[in-house]
């Protein structure tokens, strides 16, 4: 069984929303989450011009691949966002903390602001990096 540790020292800022690091031991499965975006399964953007709901969108196609290999969100340990310049970050972190809740041991997470997506109507897109039981 593997052994997640939250590493949040107390002589750095206290975290909100996300944790400084994660150490990880024993027998687990990895899965890697490419970046999603907000397409649902139909082909349709969902969304345009609404980072929240493209959020919304992207945590739902998330957490179908999660439940396609038996995880939840709490076996994500790495978030890599990646906004559109000119977006507002606290739209998306409104979406994430509705699925997120009240869990207090978030991933780690990192978020960049790019010039652009592989689509024009494209306001975020999100990997994922995913550690569970073996």
């Amino acid at each position: 069984m593997e052994k997640i540790q939250y590493i949040n020292p107390t002589n750095m800022v206290k975290p909100i929303g996300y944790s400084h690091a994660i150490s990880i031991s024993g027998n687990h499965k990895t899965v890697y989450i490419g970046g999603q975006n907000a397409i649902d399964e139909n082909g349709n953007l969902i969304g345009k011009n609404n980072l929240e709901e493209q959020t919304e969108q992207i945590l739902t196609n998330i957490e179908k691949i999660l439940k396609s290999v038996g995880a939840e969100l709490d076996n994500i340990v790495k978030f890599n966002i990646h906004i559109l310049q000119g977006q507002k970050p606290q739209e998306g972190f409104q979406a994430f903390q509705k699925r997120w809740g009240m869990n207090k041991n978030y991933p780690t997470i990192t978020v960049v602001f790019v010039a652009g997506l592989g689509n024009p109507d494209w306001l975020i897109e999100i990997d994922a990096i995913v550690v569970m039981p073996e």
